[in-house]
């Protein structure tokens, strides 16, 4: 029996870095046509952390074990990070130093659950997924009602 295949596309953008931010995804299944669009809206965090958290958000909606996923970002610091595998060399190290130590040891935790792979793609490019994850994200940004990002500090 084939594995269940899903691409996963999301984009995360901080207005003012640090800002309100939001995240969106857009979710497919490999030969269906189902399709899925989720965003969330905070009210002060970065960039990065928006990136970061529309990956964990999105691997956290799949059901069941061991389900193959590619994610595609255009976010080199969250691709570079597994793709390279300094994340890894971060955990050894318990992400001493690191910034956005919560959501890393979640994006391991919610990996590992699955088979994911993560593609770089170049943002802004009229790739139609990552424009539509675009716009839901800054379009969540712009919410009258935030949530709050618990994780974020300033520095």
């Amino acid at each position: 029996m084939q594995t269940a295949q899903v691409h996963i596309y999301t984009d995360g953008a901080a207005r003012g870095n640090p800002g309100p931010g939001g995240y969106g995804i857009v979710m497919e299944w490999v030969g269906k046509s189902y399709r899925k669009e989720f965003a969330k809206g905070f009210k002060h965090t970065t960039n990065n952390r928006m990136e970061l958290l529309a990956v964990i958000d999105a691997l956290k909606k799949l059901k069941k074990p061991g389900i193959t996923a590619i994610v595609f970002t255009d976010s080199k610091y969250v691709a570079d990070a597994v793709n390279k595998n300094w994340v890894f060399g971060w955990e050894k190290k318990n992400f001493k130093d690191r910034k956005n130590a919560d959501l890393w040891k979640e994006l391991l935790k919610e990996i590992r659950k699955h088979t994911v792979s993560f593609k770089w793609i170049k943002g802004h490019n009229n790739h139609p997924q990552n424009e539509r994850c675009d716009a839901l994200a800054v379009a969540a940004s712009k919410e009258k009602k935030l949530l709050i990002d618990e994780g974020f500090q300033q520095s």
